[in-house]
């Protein structure tokens, strides 16, 4: 499955479809009528032992799903603008063309995934700043200028979730922000913001941003130095970040149901919402020549108590 329309037309740029096809694949690309998930799932029942996804994090999360769910191995084909899956694969995200190598000499391995409810993630669940700003009109077409209309009135507390989360430190109401990762992300040094370093932890990672109490200008210093500054979990208890990992994290509240990003896709989720974590449940093949992840320590998480 290739989407034409990731990264700017990465798939034509490559030449990806033609080079797929001459090492045996077949090439289903996606349009309006068709989408990602529902190719995938023509290819299993085609006979397909190997799905394939060339394309952005929307993409290869659809694919993903069908694979999880049909127990087929996944090939990643970094097609689109950002790749956060592929590039914590490790793949070469400025080379695509280098992941069609697996087909002749692949890795086969196991990823964990996340749930939330009836789907799966591969990178994150967000609720607040970013899921809104996936709502906009023009978004797609602007993603910068999106976020910098909406980021003034998130920095006054003039938005916020509106459901509380479950946290170490207790349960948070109404906070600003919710970051729900599958895996952790690493947040103590700017350098690998945002990088995961195993996607075979078998936990989610938490992130909350509180409401502020602060000024604007108070707020932007210390998100940026309780992010970036201090290890995860430490602090006084009105910090204005609180960092963890789990099995499974909870949004519960009074509201009907709630916006969210998954995986870059505006989502409409019913409350209460119940993340999970689940170990191993994607098989990912890997060519066997890739950049990898930079040798950097994972910082300690508090860990919440495991859920049953």
């Amino acid at each position: 499955m290739a989407n034409p329309r990731s990264g700017g037309g990465k798939t034509a740029r490559f030449d990806l479809a033609n080079r797929a096809a001459s090492m045996g694949a077949q090439v289903w690309p996606t349009s309006t009528e068709q989408d990602a998930a529902s190719l995938a799932r023509h290819a299993v029942q085609e006979g397909a032992e190997i799905l394939g996804a060339a394309g952005g994090d929307g993409t290869v999360s659809a694919v993903a799903a069908v694979a999880s769910a049909t127990d087929r191995p996944l090939l990643v084909v970094p097609a689109g603008t950002r790749n956060h899956f592929a590039r914590d694969l490790g793949l070469d995200i400025s080379n695509p063309v280098s992941s069609l190598s697996a087909l002749n000499d692949g890795v086969l391995t196991r990823v964990d995934l996340g749930v939330v409810g009836p789907r799966v993630f591969l990178n994150n669940v967000s609720f607040g700043f970013y899921a809104d700003a996936l709502l906009e009109p023009g978004y797609r077409e602007d993603k910068a200028r999106t976020l910098a209309s909406l980021a003034p009135d998130y920095l006054k507390g003039a938005h916020g979730v509106e459901a509380d989360v479950d946290t170490p430190r207790g349960t948070v109401r109404s906070p600003q922000v919710v970051l729900v990762s599958n895996n952790p992300y690493h947040i103590a040094t700017p350098r690998y913001l945002g990088r995961r370093f195993t996607l075979t932890s078998g936990v989610l990672g938490g992130i909350v941003l509180k409401r502020p109490t602060d000024t604007p200008a108070d707020l932007r210093r210390n998100i940026r130095s309780r992010l970036l500054q201090q290890q995860p979990g430490t602090g006084p208890e009105d910090d204005a970040a609180i960092t963890w990992t789990a099995d499974c994290i909870l949004l519960h509240g009074q509201a009907r149901q709630l916006h969210a990003g998954i995986d870059g896709e505006s989502a409409t989720l019913p409350l209460p919402i119940t993340c999970e974590a689940r170990p191993g449940g994607l098989q990912v093949l890997l060519p066997r020549d890739r950049p990898g992840i930079p040798p950097e320590p994972v910082p300690g998480f508090p860990r919440a108590p495991r859920h049953h």
